[in-house]
């Protein structure tokens, strides 16, 4: 029977769900109270809530885990997805045909690339978003402030970055000239962005994220590392993703990515990477002691033929590990929940069978993530943390027979979940975005795709 709750503010119970993943082996086995947009109590089993209640939500057909925290991706890539161009090549001739398509996009286009994302990302149960935006065409200059009110529309929470390119292929570099900024309008607008939205409300949050090696300058990375540390924000940026890299690294600046990385200032905890794939064995112990991150992007990194980053080896170290989907251009979805399998099925390339499991792929998307992000509010089930939650369903064909829940959810192929809250509100019921149209989305969205796809002469 439901008890009665003095308070003004309601208490709803998630109740006693089939399984329950909370993330740090805390037991919640009969469910989980949350008041307003914070967890309360955790009911482990046998056992009724300590505290009133005045709503249940029935979870017995459910799994019940921490909303995911995707740490990298690049929202604006849905719009060239299976892109005929860009297929079957690797990182840096990919990078070259898909840079003078980019180059076109419309400030109409990179908001409707923004909202798809974030919506299939919340579908798949998660709840946290980092978006990597480095591209900015002269029309683009409001970018970030674009994804900023999708997010505030979504009621999703965000680590959004100032992406920059400063090394334009006449200097050396990889992208066209039409895309790359000056350091002093890259400098000038990052922190116009931090002041304007980092921290101002629950929800968002600003790094700073120079792209890569081969497409920013030296003085930019300096230049960055400088004010992240005046406003206390964290920074990103891709780094050791191919052999490629590390190549053009000796040969521009005569180091290492590590070694070039170190150089710039950045070697610190409010630092997290994309990738991590080429570290050799002291790069990996000077990450760890450096209490760098790094994000971890299974499908990416298979599309692109870049290898395989060896997350056991890292974590050891006491790097922070998490999960991504990277750019929609070569994942070529933003599913994190199909993402924790791939990350399973990759890592079991290589280490043996035991060496890495399915608890050990949700990690990374959840706790692990959170860690990446240097967020200790989010992506984990416990007392006091936001009440973002992810439920699912085992109702599939997929699913019939199998017998663990957690492990049917990675191995068996849970790719859709049943309900997601932020911040103690539903956004997802019954397995249907609750804030809009999704066929409506959809068609905007593919229509901006065509559009973008023929601007660029194809």
């Amino acid at each position: 029977m439901t008890q009665p709750n003095p308070s003004s503010q309601s208490v709803m119970w998630i109740k006693t769900p089939q399984a329950i993943y909370s993330a740090n082996q805390q037991d919640a086995s009969n469910g989980i109270l949350i008041k307003g947009n914070t967890i309360i109590e955790l009911v482990a089993k046998g056992q009724q809530p300590t505290l009133p209640y005045d709503q249940v939500f029935d979870a017995s057909n459910h799994v019940v885990m921490p909303g995911m925290v995707n740490t990298h991706h690049h929202f604006y890539q849905t719009l060239t997805r299976a892109c005929p161009p860009a297929l079957n090549k690797k990182l840096f001739p990919w990078l070259q045909t898909l840079y003078p398509i980019w180059a076109q996009l419309t400030p109409e286009q990179h908001e409707v690339a923004t909202e798809l994302a974030m919506v299939e990302l919340l579908l798949s149960g998660c709840t946290t978003v980092s978006d990597h935006h480095y591209l900015f065409p002269q029309s683009l200059s409001q970018g970030i402030d674009q994804q900023v009110n999708v997010a505030r529309n979504l009621g999703m929470r965000a680590t959004f970055t100032r992406g920059s390119m400063s090394l334009g292929k006449d200097q050396g570099g990889l992208p066209p000239m039409s895309v790359v900024q000056s350091e002093q309008t890259i400098m000038d607008d990052s922190e116009r962005l931090i002041k304007n939205y980092h921290q101002q409300d629950d929800l968002i949050e600003i790094a700073l994220a120079p792209c890569s090696p081969f497409s920013v300058t030296q003085d930019l990375m300096k230049s960055t590392a400088q004010l992240a540390k005046q406003y206390d924000v964290n920074i990103h940026t891709h780094l050791a993703e191919t052999e490629d890299e590390n190549q053009f690294c000796l040969d521009m600046f005569g180091l290492r990515p590590l070694d070039y990385l170190d150089s710039v200032g950045w070697m610190h905890d409010k630092t997290w990477l994309a990738h991590g794939i080429h570290f050799n064995d002291e790069e990996i112990r000077r990450l760890g002691e450096n209490r760098v991150g790094i994000c971890h992007c299974p499908s990416s990194n298979m599309v692109l033929a870049s290898g395989i980053c060896r997350v056991n080896e890292l974590k050891a170290a006491g790097v922070r590990v998490g999960l991504g989907v990277d750019g929609s251009a070569s994942n070529d979805h933003s599913n994190l929940m199909q993402e924790v399998r791939q990350a399973l099925l990759i890592q079991r390339l290589r280490y043996e069978a035991d060496e890495f499991t399915h608890l050990d792929a949700l990690e990374l998307a959840t706790v692990g993530s959170a860690q990446v992000l240097n967020r200790g509010d989010i992506g984990q089930l416990a007392v006091g943390m936001k009440a973002d939650i992810s439920l699912y369903k085992l109702d599939e064909p997929r699913f019939s027979g199998s017998h663990d829940p957690l492990a049917a959810m990675v191995l068996c192929g849970a790719y859709k979940a049943d309900a997601v809250m932020i911040n103690g509100q539903w956004k997802v019921k019954d397995g249907e975005w609750l804030a809009g149209d999704l066929a409506e989305l959809m068609d905007r969205h593919g229509r901006a795709a065509k559009t973008l796809f023929k601007s660029a002469g194809y």
